[in-house]
């Protein structure tokens, strides 16, 4: 018998992605907590507030008449960044910050457009990471071009809250349907307008020609365009095109368009955005208001980000004395006072054991001296009990004590014990407004500790067996302001494991977006090393030229003068003590230039906790600015408590696990569960033999750019969108290296290490495609693996029908294709099948359906592919390929019969 764990997969749908935690909160049909961040990079203006808050204003009122009078917005914050002047009026934020905000304003990196988009790469119904406006965008009159923007930001909204897709395809806009119409890609088919191409447009007036059908394709030639008139009936929908005045609601079952090839029924097998909202989380316990109108207009804080206040909170308790704890403690915290901490920070430090003492009030990072004073506390010995709470009321302290306010300002917590009285400070911890980022050190840290990171918003950390997880936590914990050129960098964070009298060599790449604050770090466990770094140069650095701590906390460490030389540098290590011991190699730069935004990478998990069967997924965003890096090795390190590893090659291939292709999102179902407890995650991004290229195309997700309009028989038209040249489409870029922490996840429920029997299907197909070539269709797909995305299949069901397959039942009852020789290959690799419908009368204009489900060997199921269509088209002489009819409704295929690809859902 054949098993569908759909149950396992509606799990997975229902992830939020983690380590970006919203503060938003629906209460009584209002949304407070609402988070709008402006860059530190854009310029001052006053005008820019005003038009933030006529927009929100805007959006509340048609989000609430969209929505049928369930949500508005309640309570917004606009953070305004340091590098504005400040005012009376601004007040000092709480958990409010750049990286965690809901909506972003900042400038586009390689000014070609301001296309208000929201970066989503979660399944259907998932949460977006933020909206990005440009400031140009909120200061320049657009609506022509995309409606007003309150339009505009309810249907980023609907993106970023409800986890819905674009119901427009600019890649394919246009289809045919199941009547043999031309129609296009849109929501709902009640929209009207005419189907144009764009000769020359000589002073502002265009010459415009009725599109043409391709003899290659059936489908209009290339440069048709769709040009809604300006006058509609139809109210869907706002997932299409918000700038009609007539829409003002979301595609409801009755009114969805389950044809289009759009990202929303191929990301919602086929639901409408109505149904999913109504779906979501928000909607679930929210009834329509009786109010016909929003009950106020939303209310606005001005907050402004303050300088960053750091206080260490760590543990010298006895179990500290334990596997070198304390030693990696120190060496993590002197290279986070020195390499990570951003220059004019104000950082303090608290040690704790049974009892908590002051080490160091806030002090003001400028140089070399107040590192030394800083680093010369650091806890020597370790001993008493553990009393995490005291350590916070430290902490709070030392902040207080120096003028400043708990308010806004960071603590890191580290410790390796358990607390039974942690939660007596939980009230304490909420009402000091303080973010409380948490690092757990050995399998018997505080279970409550992730508790304290969750109700900050602060960053959760695990380290035990992984010598370099501590330094990788540290080096996390960089600012939030958005100032990603201040922000330290890592390039490498290894650790090796060297016999006597053996030497290692290795490499780094520095590449020309980082350099300056450069530093290589060397740590051991026995005896000092013997070091040789070479830069691309042929400079050498030797042994004495890495300064060793005077704490004698094993580390070594070398500040590259100026800016470090691009190119790759190479190390050689050499144990000259007779026993074995574990050496470390850690590299942190920052960015070359304060105006070209470095290469960067962030990870994290679907969630932070999990429950046994659910999968979870790894993401890791890789890119420079806001454009996505291609082309690269992204690498996932997940550790348990008892330090086994998992390696997982993640993909930015728009299959398995990922949403879309190329978007610098790469990832992968996690399912190798090791026992319960903490997981730790690193990734390492590398780019190497020059294949990495930066993606300049358009993000997707994002209002439609709207070319014109049709207004009283007029064709009006708005500007022409920039574009990016082709050759400039996918620039290449110089190998790098970086390497980030993804922070810790919690599992429970789940079997003891072993074999177990598998639970987990073959990952859903997402990416098939279909094509008559002769007699024969041919399909192509990425294959999935056994369990999801991981390792191979053991075989396929392919099903073809003459009739539109809308449901599951659809599917069963459709014809079975013989895929006897159809041998699956290797999660990830491209499948490719060719079958002839012998079962069916095939002419001209003939349309089949198609679609592909993978069974793996514990004969478990996956879910059906999206369908594809194939028609078979004989094209006509070049000569009897006539003008269409502008009307959509006109244009029919009777005589069509071309090989044709085409994706419905």
């Amino acid at each position: 018998m054949v098993l569908c764990l759909n149950v396992i997969l509606f799990l997975t749908l229902h992830l939020l992605p983690g380590m970006k935690s919203s503060i938003v909160n629906l209460i009584n049909n209002g949304y407070d907590g609402v988070v709008i961040a402006i860059n530190p990079s854009v310029p001052e203006d006053e005008k820019l507030i005003e038009n933030i808050k006529e927009m929100v204003t805007e959006a509340s009122t048609y989000l609430f008449h969209a929505t049928k009078r369930r949500v508005y917005f309640r309570n917004v914050s606009i953070l305004i960044p340091m590098t504005w002047k400040s005012k009376s009026e601004y007040f000092i934020p709480k958990q409010e910050s750049y990286d965690q905000a809901d909506v972003i304003v900042a400038n586009p990196y390689l000014k070609y457009g301001d296309d208000p988009y929201t970066l989503q790469y979660g399944r259907c119904g998932e949460k977006g990471k933020y909206i990005h406006f440009t400031p140009n965008f909120l200061l320049t009159n657009n609506f022509h071009i995309y409606g007003s923007r309150g339009r505009v930001f309810v249907h980023e909204w609907a993106h970023l809250r409800w986890g819905i897709f674009d119901e427009y395809n600019v890649d394919q806009p246009f289809y045919i349907s199941r009547k043999n119409t031309i129609e296009a890609t849109r929501c709902s088919t009640h929209i009207t307008g005419i189907n144009v191409v764009f000769k020359k447009c000589p002073g502002g007036s265009c010459i415009t020609s009725l599109c043409r059908r391709d003899s290659q394709t059936g489908l209009y030639e290339a440069k048709c365009t769709f040009l809604p008139k300006k006058s509609q009936t139809a109210k869907e929908s706002i997932m299409f095109m918000p700038s009609l005045h007539s829409v003002t609601e979301f595609c409801t079952e009755k009114t969805h368009n389950t044809e289009a090839p759009n990202l929303q029924n191929k990301m919602c097998n086929g639901k409408s955005t109505w149904d999913v909202i109504m779906n979501s989380v928000d909607f679930q316990n929210t009834s329509p208001m009786t109010e016909m109108n929003p009950p106020t207009h939303p209310t606005f804080s001005l907050l402004k980000s303050k300088q960053r206040v750091v206080c260490l909170v760590l543990d010298k308790s006895g179990s500290m004395s334990a596997e070198d704890r304390l030693f990696r403690m120190n060496q993590a915290a002197e290279l986070y006072l020195i390499q990570v901490i951003e220059k004019g920070s104000l950082v303090g430090m608290v040690t704790f054991d049974s009892v908590a003492e002051i080490q160091n009030h806030l002090t003001r990072i400028t140089d070399d001296n107040v590192y030394q004073k800083i680093t010369a506390k650091l806890p020597q010995v370790a001993n008493g009990g553990t009393s995490i709470c005291r350590g916070l009321k430290a902490g709070f302290q030392a902040i207080i004590h120096s003028d400043q306010s708990t308010s806004g300002s960071e603590i890191i917590l580290l410790t390796d014990g358990e607390d039974n009285e942690i939660n007596s400070c939980f009230e304490d911890v909420k009402r000091s407004g303080a973010i409380i980022h948490t690092i757990a050190l050995g399998p018997s840290a505080a279970k409550e500790l992730e508790t304290l990171s969750n109700m900050t918003g602060g960053y959760r950390f695990f380290a035990n067996k992984d010598i370099t997880g501590l330094t990788n936590a540290f080096s996390r914990i960089s600012s939030r302001s958005g100032s990603i050129t201040q922000q330290a960098i890592q390039l490498e964070s290894k650790a090796l494991k060297i016999t006597g009298r053996k030497r290692v060599n290795g490499t780094v790449p520095v590449d020309s977006t980082v350099g300056n604050d450069t530093f290589f770090v060397v740590t051991w466990t026995i005896q000092k090393p013997e070091i040789v770094l070479q830069d691309p140069k042929g400079k050498k650095y030797k042994t004495s030229d890495f300064k060793e701590d005077k704490l004698n906390i094993r580390s070594a460490r070398l500040q590259i003068p100026g800016i470090a030389e691009t190119g790759t540098w190479t190390y050689s290590l050499l144990n000259n003590h007779a026993s074995s011991q574990m050496l470390t190699v850690t590299v942190t730069t920052r960015a070359r230039s304060p105006t070209t935004p470095p290469v960067i990478a962030t990870a994290h998990m679907s969630q932070h906790t999990a429950h046994y069967p659910s999968p979870m997924i790894v993401y890791a965003q890789v890119s420079q600015g806001f454009l996505p890096v291609l082309g690269i090795s992204v690498i996932a390190i997940i550790e348990t408590e008892d330090g086994h590893q998992v390696t997982l090659e993640l993909w930015d291939n728009g299959a398995g696990a990922d949403t879309v292709k190329n978007d610098g999102i790469y990832s992968r179902y996690f399912t190798d569960y090791y026992g319960n407890g903490r997981y730790s995650l690193k990734v390492h991004a590398q780019a190497r033999n020059n294949t990495a290229r930066l993606n300049l195309r358009q993000p997707q997700n994002k209002v439609l750019y709207v070319p014109g309009y049709v207004e009283n028989g007029k064709i009006i038209l708005n500007p022409p969108r920039p574009e990016v040249k082709d050759d400039l489409a996918k620039a290449k870029i110089e190998d790098f290296s970086r390497l980030t922490s993804g922070g810790s996840f919690t599992v429970s429920g789940a079997p003891p290490p072993g074999n177990h029997p598998s639970v987990f299907p073959p990952s859903k197909i997402t990416d098939l495609e279909a094509k008559f070539k002769e007699d024969y269709i041919q399909l192509s797909w990425t294959a999935p693996g056994n369990v999801l995305d991981k390792g191979k299949a053991n075989s396929y069901v392919i099903r073809i029908s003459k009739s539109f397959m809308d449901r599951q039942e659809d599917f069963d009852n459709a014809t079975l294709v013989n895929t006897s020789n159809l041998i699956p290959k290797e999660a990830g690799s491209k499948e490719n099948f060719e079958f002839k419908p012998e079962h069916f009368r095939v002419e001209n204009g003939t349309k089949f359906y198609i679609s592909v489900q993978a069974i793996n060997e514990a004969n478990l199921i996956s879910e059906v592919s999206h369908i594809v269509q194939a028609i078979k088209f004989i094209p006509l002489p070049e000569d009897s390929v006539h003008d269409l009819g502008t009307k959509i409704s006109e244009i029919t295929l009777a005589i069509l019969g071309l090989p044709m690809i085409f994706s419905v859902f």
